[in-house]
């Protein structure tokens, strides 16, 4: 189960070029419009994202952050998380296989909760849904939240701009996996599951 994203969007594929032109050797851009690249740009996207929330959470709106990949293992995302918990966020992760992040310590991630779902597929989609004061932003990327994958591999992140795409990916992946009462595992703060 992946994703796919076709697109003629002229700074979408101007981007795609500058990355194999990275990847050959050609050029070493240290920006992009709208493709956000590790080990270049990624690991700051995301944390300014997070921050975002964070900001908003304080200011006394609603921060919400959802994410969904295979592993979170990054200690510098994990205590971002934390923080932005800190302040008020919501935050659901969807965690398929391993998570050093620890949920529902009272005073610094109780506003977290962790849920690992392991279907009949090898799950591979990312998706990233940040809930930016009621406009939502979704991005489907490459990249778990660790180490290699943001600061040793070359991984992408791209926006959903298109508002029925972004709900269609919200409703099919993240809100399903939110709502599943079958398969779904939820993670508690002494790192068990049930």
């Amino acid at each position: 189960t992946d994703y796919s994203f076709f697109t003629c969007r002229e700074e979408v594929v101007n981007d795609a070029s500058e990355v194999f032109n990275f990847l050959t050797g050609y050029s070493k851009k240290e920006s992009y419009e709208k493709l956000s690249v590790a080990p270049i740009t990624l690991r700051n996207t995301i944390t300014a994202l997070i921050d975002r929330e964070a900001l908003l959470a304080k200011n006394g709106n609603e921060g919400r952050i959802i994410l969904k990949m295979n592993s979170l293992t990054d200690q510098r995302i994990i205590e971002q998380l934390y923080d932005a918990s800190k302040a008020g966020v919501k935050i659901d992760l969807i965690i398929r296989g391993v998570c050093c992040l620890r949920p529902g310590i009272a005073g610094y991630s109780d506003n977290i909760r962790v849920i690992s779902i392991v279907g009949r597929y090898l799950e591979h989609s990312r998706v990233f849904w940040f809930g930016n004061n009621g406009i939502p932003e979704v991005y489907l990327s490459s990249a778990d939240m660790m180490g290699r994958n943001l600061d040793r591999r070359v991984e992408l992140m791209f926006p959903i701009e298109d508002t029925l795409l972004a709900k269609q990916i919200f409703q099919e992946s993240l809100e399903a996996a939110l709502h599943d009462n079958i398969s779904a595992r939820v993670l508690h703060a002494d790192g068990r599951y049930s």
